[in-house]
């Protein structure tokens, strides 16, 4: 965890803060810090377990971002990190997507091959997981959502962000982890489904990074309402 910990603290450092890429980044250093608090006071019934699986659903963001050719999933965020009409509450909300959508089912996998185990072994572990990630869209979502007054020239983004949700997409990773699990022994039929899974996160982030007209941007003049947030205004 120290390692991946690491990775992400480096990519901070080193991209401009306003880039897409850095927005998620950010919001995943956040939420892969508190996980990894969270299994070393115990919060999880099978520690090594929990470890694994957050190691390994980390490093697929880690290579995907740093590939000369990332997966599907994640090219609409690399493609769209720099683009003036995308808000930074979409860049994260993309990226969680892609990380949700796609990364957890084949991490779960993954981490049953390695321990040997089956998918329902992980299940405890896997809710908990999932459990803190929801807080944080809730976290993101308080911060960054415009107040009641700004609602009507905001619309555009409301509607957007109101069509998409971590808990369905965490519950459609378990189903699609459970299936690569049984398709394990046809690879053929397992690499058609990762592919499509791929292909459909991929249209699904390409949506939430929709540039809006600068009408419908709102924006803060003064500063933050809270301290110790997340960056991403």
């Amino acid at each position: 965890m120290e390692a991946v910990l690491a990775r992400m603290r480096a990519l901070d450092e080193r991209l401009p803060p306003q880039d897409g890429v850095a927005v998620f980044n950010r919001v995943y250093l956040t939420v892969t810090r508190t996980l990894h608090r969270r299994i070393e006071r115990g919060d999880f019934p099978a520690p090594r377990a929990a470890q694994t699986l957050s190691v390994r659903f980390a490093e697929r963001y880690l290579t995907a971002v740093e590939s000369d050719r990332a997966p599907a999933c994640w090219r609409p965020l690399l493609q769209y990190r720099r683009h003036p009409g995308v808000r930074p509450l979409q860049h994260a909300l993309a990226g969680i997507n892609a990380h949700i959508g796609h990364d957890l089912a084949l991490a779960v996998v993954s981490t049953c091959r390695a321990l040997d185990c089956e998918p329902r072994a992980l299940e405890a572990d896997f809710d908990r997981v999932g459990d803190t990630l929801v807080a944080l869209e809730e976290h993101i979502r308080e911060d960054l959502m415009p107040g009641p007054d700004l609602l009507e020239i905001a619309d555009p983004l409301t509607h957007l962000l109101g069509s998409w949700s971590l808990d369905r997409a965490r519950s459609g990773a378990w189903a699609a982890a459970r299936l690569l699990w049984t398709l394990r022994r046809s690879p053929d039929l397992a690499e058609e489904f990762a592919e499509s899974l791929d292909s459909g996160v991929g249209l699904v982030g390409r949506c939430l990074l929709t540039p809006l007209p600068a009408a419908a941007v709102p924006c803060r003049t003064g500063p933050p309402a809270r301290t110790g947030g997340l960056g991403l205004l």
